[in-house]
């Protein structure tokens, strides 16, 4: 079994879902209406979603999600 090695980011884990997000809804923005610009909406929705929880878990007495 391959043994992993830490990835040093030079990013939070919120700033990369960020532009993740982003970056697909660009995408999306370029695509015709149809099943792929769904599908990058969708992507785009869930790291926004990842994101969210991702801030909410990290902070000082944890909040409920909005």
């Amino acid at each position: 079994m391959q043994q992993r090695h830490p990835v040093k980011h030079s990013t939070s884990l919120y700033q990369r879902l960020n532009e993740e997000a982003q970056r697909r809804r660009k995408e999306a923005r370029g695509t015709p209406p149809g099943i792929e610009r769904e599908r990058l909406l969708r992507k785009a929705r869930q790291a926004d979603n990842a994101s969210q929880m991702t801030e909410w878990l990290s902070s000082r007495g944890l909040r409920a999600p909005m």
